[in-house]
């Protein structure tokens, strides 16, 4: 057998062998490589207030039984019919309307989000999304080739509506996401506004993707007017995670839209994307949906408390809240932030994100016992923040 011919140019034609960095600067997209992945925060030790997670664990009696169920998954078999049962399930749980709707799985809203974004790529196609909002829909918009384009929100956080018009006409989206409520301003927009928004993308052709991540503590959902006037909407899809609902683990979001839509995105869905174990965690839950209620409403209650007592700290500005985090503005994010953290709270400094948040930190409502801390580490960390002022 002969020796392999190497062009001239090849980086092996020079003897020097490469370096795993030399491979992923010749190899990987540029635009990747300038790109900053997604951070997580190291939250060992301390107590994690970052991101929007249920802090409340299952019983041991309701943890046993979880385990019995996940012990008799068939777990050497590809996902098959108990996916079927999840998906009429989530139905069920969300209000679905029965006629002319669909609905789609995915491996959390992130995987969902990323879909869309492939299947709607198509020549100078762009997503369009009010900023501050999720990372993910600009990320998934750039790793897929899309043009992405952010519309500021107003000083309140409301949405825009003339310069969100102005964009979509001038852009003409694929998508325009409208986070319900928004991440990680928390707050619900004027329905007035998104009505006008969703009926001018439907008349250039437009989707509108309205994200319900954190419907367990709002006072409203999209799905009411779905429900009420289900052909209205030919153009909207409605997505959810049951990461807030408090199977942030498991991983699994879904899509809610007219049939015909949902069909041709499921297309470019992997075909075992949820796995067994997901599916049996999150059809136990489903079936202890009553559990997962209280503790949404608890959550609730502590959101109005710190509410409360946010309010009343000198050098704090709070917003009101439709989720299970709060956002509020201090003289400064960074050495409250460290203050706090140096305290064992492990909290969200968004203040780099968006020049609207400056100074903004985000607030994960935890526990009685885990907000007690975090409000005492914040009043610790402004009154030092004070002393060195």
């Amino acid at each position: 057998m002969g020796t392999p011919w190497t062009a001239p140019d090849h980086p092996a034609a020079s003897g020097v062998p490469l370096q795993p960095e030399d491979y992923a600067q010749r190899v990987l997209r540029a635009d990747v490589q300038g790109m900053h992945a997604y951070a997580v925060q190291d939250a060992r030790g301390l107590i994690k207030l970052d991101a929007m997670e249920n802090p409340y664990r299952l019983s041991p009696a309701l943890q046993a039984e979880l385990g019995a169920r996940l012990g008799a998954v068939e777990i050497n078999r590809y996902p098959g019919p108990r996916i079927e049962v999840l998906r009429e399930a989530l139905a069920v749980y969300a209000g679905m309307p029965r006629h002319g709707y669909a609905l789609m799985l995915g491996n959390g809203s992130d995987e969902l989000i990323s879909l869309l974004a492939m299947a709607c790529d198509r020549p100078g196609a762009s997503i369009l999304a009010p900023e501050p909002g999720f990372v993910m829909y600009a990320m998934s918009a750039k790793l897929q080739g899309l043009a992405y384009h952010g519309v500021p929100l107003t000083p309140d956080f409301a949405l825009d509506e003339a310069a969100m018009a102005e964009a979509i006409e001038a852009h003409r989206p694929a998508i325009v996401y409208l986070a319900y409520p928004n991440n990680p301003t928390a707050n619900l927009w004027d329905e007035a506004v998104m009505e006008r928004l969703i009926a001018l993308q439907a008349r250039l052709g437009g989707l509108v993707v309205i994200d319900e991540a954190y419907q367990p503590f709002s006072s409203r959902s999209w799905i009411d007017r779905l429900r009420v006037q289900p052909h209205h909407y030919p153009n909207l899809l409605l997505m959810r995670t049951l990461s807030k609902f408090g199977l942030a683990g498991v991983r699994l979001g879904y899509l809610i839209g007219p049939t015909a839509l949902v069909q041709q995105i499921d297309k470019v869905r992997p075909p075992y994307n949820v796995s067994v174990l997901n599916a049996e965690c999150a059809l136990f839950a489903l079936d202890h949906a009553d559990v997962f209620a209280v503790q949404a409403a608890e959550l609730r209650a502590q959101r109005a408390m710190l509410l409360e007592r946010l309010a009343g700290l000198p050098g704090v500005q709070v917003w009101p809240s439709e989720a299970n985090m709060i956002l509020i503005r201090v003289p400064d994010a960074h050495a409250v932030f460290a203050g706090m953290k140096a305290r064992g709270v492990l909290v969200k400094n968004v203040s780099a994100l968006h020049p609207l948040l400056a100074n903004c930190l985000r607030l994960t409502v935890g526990t009685p016992e885990e907000n007690a801390q975090m409000l005492q580490a914040l009043q610790a960390a402004l009154t030092d923040l004070q002393a060195t002022a």
